[in-house]
């Protein structure tokens, strides 16, 4: 029987490893390679819209992504490896009656998709913790980033410029022996919790932005609206597209992953490969709808609704 190479490809495995163990910090890396590179570019192909409108709809693209790289790179870090840690030692930082809860009667408590739920819950949340400061430093950013990356003749350029070791652990550990995650880790460890935490995210970061762009000082009043109608309409396609397809694509994902599970059966990183699985999933199908078909769209309708309106 020969094995399709995708499955035991070390380099995707790898990846799923990755994004299982740093799921936030996974969404924040395809996002800074999408955003950077083909989001921009189908923004500006975006046929019969403003050029200005399209200048600033590309540089908010581009200044998201990088302070949302920035600030989940510091953010994730630190909460990854305190849950390697309790991964590693769970009986030091969690109490045996959250084990025994979490286990669900696995052998291991990595084994358990209750314990799996509860680890994404701090992964994926981490996300939705920082998605209103993302937003408010991305507003902030625009203005630099324009006069930056679409110079204006004769016009001066300003620099931009950033300015216990198991107490994380911890935290984490009596946050998890409480009664709220564990009722949470048992009611919807079966569901698509993964892409609700990033849809729900998506939509907080949006909402901030918008609010942020109309009482903004320091982007033009005339380019306020195009881009908040164009945050607002990329936001509610890209979710209610995701969606859609997610349904559409369930029984060939299911087919994968059981074709993927027969192939890696022996590995003892089974489970974290699953759990990876189940991050990129949402991440891929929200990344190509987010980047590549909305961008065009929402472009093009924001610049119509900013003249209708």
């Amino acid at each position: 029987m020969n094995v399709q190479p995708i499955y035991t490809n070390k380099f995707f495995k790898k990846g799923l490893e990755f994004a299982a163990n740093k799921s936030s910090l996974f969404i924040a890396s395809a996002s800074l390679v999408m955003s950077t590179a083909v989001r921009p570019l189908a923004i500006m192909s975006t046929p019969k819209t403003d050029i200005e409108n399209k200048k600033y709809a590309c540089t908010k693209s581009l200044a998201s992504s990088a302070v949302g790289y920035l600030i989940m790179l510091c953010a994730s870090l630190p909460v990854s490896n305190a849950l390697e840690k309790i991964d590693k030692n769970p009986s030091k930082f969690l109490q045996k009656n959250t084990i025994k809860t979490l286990k669900a009667g696995e052998k291991t408590l990595q084994k358990s998709k209750k314990y799996l739920f509860a680890k994404q819950l701090f992964n994926l949340g981490l996300g939705f913790i920082i998605a209103v400061p993302k937003s408010v430093m991305t507003c902030a950013l625009i203005p630099p980033f324009m006069s930056k990356i679409f110079k204006k003749k004769n016009e001066p350029q300003k620099e931009i410029s950033f300015t216990g070791k198991e107490r994380l652990t911890r935290g984490i550990g009596k946050l998890m022996d409480t009664e709220i995650v564990q009722k949470m880790s048992k009611k919807f460890h079966n569901t698509n919790f993964e892409q609700h935490i990033i849809s729900l995210t998506d939509l907080l970061a949006t909402g901030t932005f918008i609010v942020q762009t109309k009482n903004s000082k320091k982007i033009e009043e005339k380019r306020k609206k195009p881009l908040m109608y164009n945050a607002g309409i990329s936001t509610i396609l890209c979710l209610s597209s995701a969606y859609g397809i997610n349904h559409l694509i369930k029984k060939p994902y299911e087919k994968f992953v059981e074709n993927f599970k027969k192939a890696n059966k022996n590995s003892p990183k089974l489970n974290t490969y699953l759990d990876g699985l189940r991050v990129v999933k949402p991440a891929l199908i929200l990344g190509s709808i987010y980047y590549i078909a909305i961008p065009v769209i929402s472009t093009f309708l924001a610049d119509r609704a900013d003249r209708n309106i």
